[in-house]
């Protein structure tokens, strides 16, 4: 039976302290949605995280009560791992390229079965000036039945559109209708990440962009 989140966890608590992980638990009581993760970005708590919410709401044992949580773990593929040009990448976990361009030419690092992870090759400051990339499931697979990576490259003045203000809603609006986000659907494409950014880095902001 599916039932509410919060009265889901108000009964397994009391029997079962241990079905659910000290985060997953927190982010519950002071109804904190998932997507805001409490854990530091690209760790491996912050991937078990998403990855225990999916789990639980697959199996039909919980609701997700925030609008935003359903993108992530429903359409997202947060916490799940795949391999790219040899190296193992998170799915669907977009970062700035210029927040994490590093003097070795890499970019940013994660957490992959507890060991650091970089991300990016030589060259990839060039495509900063307000990009991001993510990696995806293509869809497709290799020879030996492995998913196909993808790397998107998209970008947004986001900044520009990240308030609560009306104009900053009026802006949101304007991107959204002019770029017909609600028609896009293709992870594999830079326009579904572009009219997701500003939910993507940390902000549970109404509307597409």
């Amino acid at each position: 039976m599916t039932i509410n989140l919060k009265d889901y966890v108000v009964e397994i608590v009391k029997s079962e302290e241990n079905l659910l992980s000290e985060g997953l638990k927190f982010h519950i009581k002071e109804n904190i949605p998932i997507s805001t993760n409490v854990y530091r970005r690209g760790s491996k708590e912050y991937f078990n995280l998403f990855n225990e919410a999916r789990k639980l709401y697959e199996s039909g044992k919980i609701n997700l009560l925030h609008e935003i949580d359903k993108m992530y773990i429903k359409e997202l593929e947060v916490g799940q791992w795949a391999s790219y040009e040899g190296q193992m990448v998170p799915l669907d976990y977009p970062f700035l390229l210029e927040d994490y361009y590093l003097e070795d030419d890499i970019i940013a690092e994660a957490e992959y079965q507890g060991k650091k992870v970089k991300l990016g090759k030589a060259g990839v400051k060039r495509a900063g000036n307000g990009k991001a990339v993510v990696f995806v499931n293509s869809g497709k697979k290799d020879k030996k039945g492995r998913i196909k990576v993808k790397k998107v490259t998209f970008g947004s003045s986001m900044s520009m559109a990240m308030g609560k203000s009306e104009a900053h809603k009026k802006r949101r609006k304007s991107f959204g209708d002019r770029h017909k986000c609600s028609e896009k659907k293709d992870k594999t494409k830079a326009g579904y990440w572009s009219c997701r950014a500003t939910k993507l880095f940390g902000r549970n902001i109404p509307g597409w962009w």
